[in-house]
């Protein structure tokens, strides 16, 4: 049986008044912000996001419910990290660890990583004539 292609991601709830500075930090390291309201690979953003929001709070008992209004985000790796179907390095790992650590007031996650389908992002098409 062949797996369908998928991409690791962390996922992430980030305080909604970090994630722009959150976003630069990690375009810096080759790392991609996916907020799941409006990743390209839901189709319907909101509901998925309430969702994903629910299982992680519920799943953490209360130890999480500062984040209650916070936003989910898939964090996924650039090229930089990418070598061929090598698993990913332990590097980008820590890289993605340590930035997220260094919020540790403003984010909550799992030191894992999760599979989604391929993030893409969409191309802007121009109208030839």
């Amino acid at each position: 049986m062949r797996r369908e292609p998928h991409e690791n991601v962390a996922t992430v709830l980030v305080d909604p008044a970090l994630l722009p500075d959150l976003e630069l930090e990690l375009v810096e390291l080759d790392l991609w912000a996916w907020p799941v309201r409006t990743a390209p690979i839901c189709v319907d953003g909101p509901r998925t996001e309430f969702q994903l929001r629910r299982r992680l709070l519920e799943a953490q008992r209360g130890a999480w419910d500062c984040a209650a209004a916070w936003t989910p985000v898939w964090i996924s790796f650039g090229e930089r990290w990418a070598h061929g179907d090598d698993p990913l390095p332990w590097a980008a790992h820590r890289a993605l660890w340590d930035l997220l650590d260094a919020h540790a007031d403003q984010v909550r996650f799992h030191r894992r990583l999760g599979g989604v389908r391929p993030l893409v992002a969409p191309v802007e098409r121009r109208a030839t004539g």
